[in-house]
């Protein structure tokens, strides 16, 4: 975060300043723009308790205060990044029409979106971190340790 504002870089890894999802969605290509907001849309009705930010300067969702995932626009394609390899391997057969690669997920942007496999991406991570003791919120001073 700068100055209240995150930074996300464009496919030539120039920083741009966003302050929000709209803005980073905002950011993306018109043609990808319609993807990011339907994968936004699936992600916020299968999951509605996970709290929307930034990390890794791409949008992410948390709940229970741990990463139930993260979503990014590339120049050719869009990606999700469920943060666990156990999710991966309980979604191989709904991910075999997909490139998959150690954490990643790619949709190509000329395809439609798959409305089924992103819910069951985010229900099963959501499943996941259900069985977890949340995290701890830190206090400022414990962030320094």
């Amino acid at each position: 975060m700068h100055g209240g504002r995150w930074l996300c870089y464009d496919d030539h890894m120039k920083a741009a300043s966003v302050a929000s999802v709209e803005d980073y969605i905002a950011s993306r290509p018109a043609a990808q723009q319609r993807h990011l907001k339907r994968v936004r849309a699936i992600i916020r009705k299968a999951v509605p308790d996970a709290v929307e930010g930034f990390s890794y300067q791409m949008p992410a969702y948390k709940l229970h205060g741990r990463v139930l995932l993260y979503f990014a626009g590339w120049k050719d394609h869009y990606a999700i990044y469920p943060g666990s390899a156990d999710a991966l391997a309980a979604l191989k057969g709904d991910l075999a029409a997909f490139k998959v690669s150690k954490g990643t997920i790619r949709f190509e942007n000329t395809d439609p979106v798959p409305i089924a496999v992103i819910e069951r991406i985010a229900k099963v991570r959501a499943a996941e971190l259900a069985g977890l003791p949340p995290r701890p919120t830190k206090t400022p001073r414990d962030r320094r340790r």
